[in-house]
């Protein structure tokens, strides 16, 4: 069923309206994009523009050169690419001429003038929901003195805010935004692209518009917050009609919210440089960048994105959704591996210190395609602290003394006897002969427990990571008093070989304890988990 943004479109084309569908992609470069932006990336470009056989630009908006860096651009760039986007890539800047010109032919229309109003006093003159703005003194300068003032405000004659352009709409409009807006400003701030050449810069409102119209975009489709924008963005191209004869619709969708997850360029940014997290791709935070070092893939995001639903109200989404998702995805393509993470020794008494056998074991079960593999066991095996219990609790199926456990795809064991240290445990078993992957008549196991071969596993690092932020308590307001304490735990555990071999950026199933994939920064043997299995499987 259509949502109502191809409801829209559908109408538009069936009229005549739109011939072919063209929309943008507007990030703003002063940050790092999080999986918010991704929704944008789904309705701009794989809902609208390639659904629609149509055209979807990545536009920069870098109007505000104070808060704007080539860092922040690079990034974004890689992260839209890698959800899959494909398109030409423009920018703000690049329209910085012709949006001056618009500029100019307002004030020539007698649409807008020169401000000198401090800002203090602009916003109380603003009035508010229930009371009507203050006009300026300024309002009615002549049209020759205000296209002189700002020419001289673009040479450079004056300081930061000493003056601006203002639209000149309606100071009594039920609308705030449309109590004469200010549509560029005084800025002496190299911009990052174009260097020292301009001083004043046009504010996102009015610039917006003018590059849909420069870029035929059809369909500009941004989030709810910009609704109440959307009479000055109609002002702006109803008023330029002799320029832009195809003016440009603006529809406006519900942002993606999750709990317990902030949204918000200005806060991650803040998180960075308060040194909360180990920067912006640190796998705790939800930018693109985060998620992919995490182990999330494109496919996954965008179908949580897909999920979620596409609405004009806004709501929120449990993070469940999103770890559902990836964890759908990697049950049918991940290999299994088997790793260790709380390790302690379990030695076959039964077996000679040099005795080797070969095992098979499925790479993915649910991929009959990807076939077997061996692994190799020996009479010193690795297993996990909590698969042995001197005193089991009630319907405990994995070692104590006396139980009969199958290693899996291997040996069914019998547990008799343990030795304690400390905290170092070695547990002995006897292997039952017959049973290397196989059954025996009369033996019978009471469960299965993974292993690890001390003679060729590597040693391995297991960051495992919890959300970021505490569940809101109605009290902490700052995101920074609800710092979730562990957020991160770091394990040193055993590993198949093969999880010293792969690649970075593998992800593999660790059998019986979670996804995981290894981290891309680190040189050593890292491993992220991703998401954990299902039910009771998740190690916490």
């Amino acid at each position: 069923m259509a949502n109502f943004i191809e409801d829209i479109i559908n109408e538009d084309i069936a009229s005549g309206r739109t011939k072919k569908v063209v929309t943008r992609i507007p990030p703003e470069p002063n940050g790092y994009l999080h999986i918010g932006h991704a929704k944008s990336v789904y309705i701009n470009y794989f809902m609208t523009a390639k659904a629609y056989g149509g055209k979807c630009y990545l536009r920069f908006d870098d109007t505000n050169p104070a808060k704007e860096d080539d860092e922040y651009v690079n990034a974004i760039i890689r992260d839209v690419k890698w959800l899959g986007w494909e398109g030409e890539i423009t920018y703000a800047s690049d329209y910085f001429e012709k949006t001056y010109e618009c500029a100019e032919l307002i004030i020539k229309k007698g649409l807008a003038y020169v401000d000198d109003t401090p800002p203090e006093q602009m916003r109380e003159m603003r009035g508010t929901l229930t009371e009507a703005g203050k006009e300026s003194a300024n309002r009615n300068r002549p049209v020759d003195e205000n296209l002189r003032l700002f020419r001289e405000m673009r040479a450079g004659k004056y300081k930061d805010g000493e003056l601006v352009l203002r639209a000149k709409i309606d100071m009594a409009s039920p609308n705030i935004n449309m109590r004469d807006p200010v549509i560029y400003k005084v800025l002496h701030t190299p911009h990052y692209r174009q260097g020292d050449k301009w001083c004043v810069y046009p504010l996102y409102d009015f610039a917006h518009p003018i590059q849909d119209a420069i870029e035929g975009v059809t369909h500009s489709l941004c989030s709810l917050e910009f609704e109440n924008h959307r009479p000055l963005y109609d002002w702006v191209v109803e008023n330029l009609k002799e320029i832009f004869p195809n003016s440009p619709k603006q529809r406006e969708f519900a942002r993606l919210n999750i709990e317990r997850t902030i949204m918000s360029k200005r806060y991650l940014k803040r998180l960075v440089d308060e040194g909360l997290v180990d920067g912006w791709d640190d796998p705790r935070m939800p930018t693109i960048c985060g998620l992919r070092r995490r182990g999330y893939t494109p496919s996954s995001i965008l179908k949580f994105v897909e999920e979620a639903g596409i609405s004009k109200a806004d709501s929120e989404c449990a993070p469940e959704q999103l770890e559902a998702c990836i964890r759908s995805e990697l049950n049918e393509t991940a290999p299994r591996a088997m790793a260790v993470l709380d390790p302690i020794l379990l030695k076959i008494t039964n077996r000679a210190d040099d005795w080797q056998e070969t095992v098979e074991t499925d790479v993915n079960p649910n991929d009959p395609s990807a076939g077997k593999r061996t692994l190799t066991i020996s009479n010193k095996l690795w297993i996990e602290r909590e698969d042995f219990a001197v005193v089991p609790p009630p319907k405990y199926k994995r070692l104590t003394e006396g139980a009969l456990i199958r290693l899996k795809s291997s040996y069914i064991v019998k547990c008799t006897g343990y030795e304690k240290d400390g905290d170092s445990i070695t547990v002995f078993c006897e292997a039952i002969d017959g049973t290397n992957g196989t059954d025996v008549e009369g033996v019978k196991a009471k469960g299965v427990i993974h292993w690890v071969n001390a003679a060729d596993c590597v040693d391995i690092e297991a960051r495992q990571y919890d959300y970021l932020l505490l569940p809101y308590d109605g009290v902490h307001e700052d995101f920074a008093d609800r710092m979730n304490p562990e957020s991160l735990k770091i394990l040193k555990g055993k590993g198949e070989r093969i999880l010293g071999e792969a690649e970075k950026g593998t992800s593999f199933q660790f059998v019986r304890s979670g996804y995981y994939v290894r981290d891309t920064h680190y040189d050593g043997i890292v491993y992220n988990r991703i998401v954990g299995l299902k039910d009771g499987y998740t190690k916490k």
